[in-house]
């Protein structure tokens, strides 16, 4: 079994889905990614999570996202499945669910801890970048469903920090302003941020968001 750090590219596998089969690397191209796991078809907490995702897709789709979920049923079983999301969600699921029946792409990517279960996946979230370099992992318990303004926040930071010397602080939201990294001199600071800045100590240096 995989242990899957930030940083690290992200495993490719061939797999079957519900849209067809795919080879991951090839599927995500030049957009980042967003896997994240269910474990099995026909469970609450997954149901309303596929049903959001599918109404989150366009924002996604904005920011150059490519979402797949996985869960450790047949092709069969999540095509059923979706007709489930899409009656009691109000939605029509348009993103692909990987069949991993075999645990392939589950044990590839870690996403089953014995401590929680030793047969079903965690609820796991990996970002991915176009470099397929794994940028964000997230793990959930079967409880507690995900949130996707989290997860739309999370990726226009890194879209942001990816090519623009800064970082976002707490709370940051997308138009915040934001902190100059520290391995920008002061004397460098003008030239790369226009806007302004304001150097509270001198270490913590603000300057509005710099790609708006």
């Amino acid at each position: 079994m995989a242990t899957i750090r930030l940083g690290d590219e992200a495993p490719n596998f061939t797999a079957q889905t519900s849209e067809g089969e795919i080879d991951f690397h090839h599927w995500l191209g030049d957009s980042w990614g967003v896997l994240f796991s269910h474990p099995a078809d026909y469970t609450p907490v997954c149901t309303t999570e596929l049903g959001m995702a599918s109404k989150y897709k366009q924002k996604f789709d904005q920011r150059n996202v490519k979402m797949i979920a996985l869960s450790v049923d047949g092709v069969e079983s999540h095509k059923g499945w979706i007709k489930d999301i899409n009656e009691t969600q109000h939605t029509t699921v348009n993103l692909p669910i990987i069949a991993d029946e075999d645990k392939k792409v589950a044990l590839l990517y870690d996403m089953i801890h014995p401590n929680a279960d030793d047969k079903l996946t965690v609820r796991s979230v990996f970002v991915i970048g176009p470099d397929k370099k794994v940028k964000l992992i997230i793990v959930y318990p079967a409880s507690t469903g995900r949130n996707f303004d989290e997860l739309l926040r999370v990726i226009d930071s890194l879209q942001l920090t990816a090519y623009h010397k800064v970082a976002t602080p707490a709370n940051w939201q997308n138009g915040d302003d934001c902190v100059i990294v520290p391995s920008v001199p002061d004397e460098k600071i003008a030239e790369l941020f226009p806007k302004g800045h304001t150097k509270i100590k001198p270490y913590l240096r603000i300057t509005p968001q710099p790609n708006l």
